[in-house]
C-alpha cells in the first residue's frame, strides 16, 4: 500500500475556529508544542457518520489540558460541534477523528504562560483494522525495555505527546523483531499495557483480569469493555500483575480506539489462545459501536 503523507491530502481540517483546506492546517515551526511536547490529543472513532463516546473524550482532553496547566479555549458543547462539523467536511462514515491541542510560538522556552493554546480537529477514513476472522487469530507483541513511569515522574493521566516517546521506541523494536506490538511493564514491574491500548487476560475459570491503571491511562475503551463484560456476567478483576502471571493465562486481548477488541496470540514467550469469551467481547464490542 502506497503511503500518503498526512500533510498532503484532499479534505478539511477544524484550525481555531473555522474549517480550512487540509494542507492549509499548519503551525508554526517554533511551536512550544513541538518542542517542548506541550500537547494533547484525543482519538476517536466515527461509525456510521457517529463519534462514538464524543463527549468522554473531550472531557478528557479538557482535563489532559488542565494536568498541563492550559485549557481548551472554547467549551466542550463547542468541541463537539467542531467534531460534527470535519466528519461532515469530509464525508465520513466509518473513520477516525483526532482532536488536539498544543501550547502556540508565542515563547520558545521552558517557561511558557503567555501561549496562545491553539486547537485543531482532524478526521479520516478508518475502517476496523481486521475482520472478525482476522482478528480472532490474535497478533504477537514482544515485551519493551522501556516502562511506564510512576506518577511523581510524569503526568500519567494525561493524554500528552510527550508520554507516547516510548511508546513508539517499544514498537519499532518490536516490528523488528517480527512482533506487531509492544508490552510495557511499569516503573515497579508489573504489567501496564501495550504501547496505545489496555491489557486483558482470561484465566481457565473465565474470568478477566486487567492492570490497574494507576500510572497509565484508564482507556475509554477499557472502561467500556469492562462494563459490556460485567453486563455479560463476566468476573473482571482489576489488580497489579507480575509478568510470570501470564503463565496461568488462557486468553489475552487489548482495548484501545483503534485496536477496538484485539485479541492476542502471543507476548513474548507466553502463548494464549483466543476462544469463547475473546470472541464474545469482540463481536459485542462491535455490536455496541454499531448500535445493534
Amino acid at each position: 500500500m502506497a503511503l500518503i503523507p498526512f500533510d498532503d491530502r484532499d479534505g478539511s481540517i477544524w484550525l481555531d475556529g473555522e474549517i480550512v483546506p487540509w494542507r492549509d492546517a499548519k503551525t508554526h515551526t517554533l511551536s512550544h508544542g513541538l518542542h517542548y511536547a506541550s500537547l494533547v490529543f484525543e482519538g476517536e472513532r466515527v461509525y456510521s457518520g457517529v463519534v462514538f463516546e464524543g463527549v468522554r473524550h473531550t472531557k478528557r482532553l479538557r482535563q489532559s489540558c488542565n494536568i498541563l496547566d492550559f485549557d481548551i479555549p472554547i467549551t466542550d458543547d463547542e468541541v463537539e460541534a467542531a467534531k460534527l462539523a470535519v466528519v461532515e467536511a469530509n464525508n465520513i462514515v466509518d473513520g477516525y477523528v483526532r482532536a488536539f491541542c498544543w501550547r502556540g510560538s508565542e515563547m520558545m522556552a521552558i517557561s511558557a504562560q503567555q501561549t496562545t493554546t491553539h486547537v485543531a480537529i482532524a478526521a479520516w477514513e478508518w475502517p476496523s483494522y481486521f475482520d472478525p476472522e482476522t482478528k480472532m487469530k490474535g497478533i504477537t507483541l514482544d515485551i519493551s525495555q522501556w516502562r511506564r513511569p510512576s506518577p511523581e515522574s510524569a503526568p500519567v493521566q494525561a493524554k500528552a505527546a510527550g508520554l507516547y516517546m516510548i511508546c513508539t521506541l517499544s514498537k519499532h523494536a518490536a516490528e523488528k523483531k517480527g512482533f506487531q506490538d509492544s508490552l510495557m511493564l511499569d516503573y515497579r514491574g508489573y504489567i501496564a499495557e501495550a504501547t496505545g491500548a489496555n491489557v486483558f487476560f482470561i484465566d481457565g475459570e473465565g474470568t478477566i483480569h486487567t492492570p490497574i491503571p494507576d500510572c497509565f491511562l484508564n482507556g475509554i475503551t477499557r472502561q467500556t469493555v469492562i462494563e459490556m463484560a460485567k453486563s455479560m456476567q463476566i468476573k473482571v478483576v482489576e489488580r497489579h500483575m507480575n509478568p510470570e502471571d501470564m503463565a496461568s493465562m488462557k486468553e489475552c486481548f487489548l482495548t484501545g480506539t483503534a485496536a477496538e477488541v484485539t485479541p492476542v496470540s502471543q507476548i513474548g514467550d507466553y502463548k494464549f489462545t483466543p476462544s469463547d469469551i475473546s470472541r464474545q467481547l469482540v463481536d459485542g464490542y462491535e455490536n455496541l459501536v454499531r448500535g445493534r
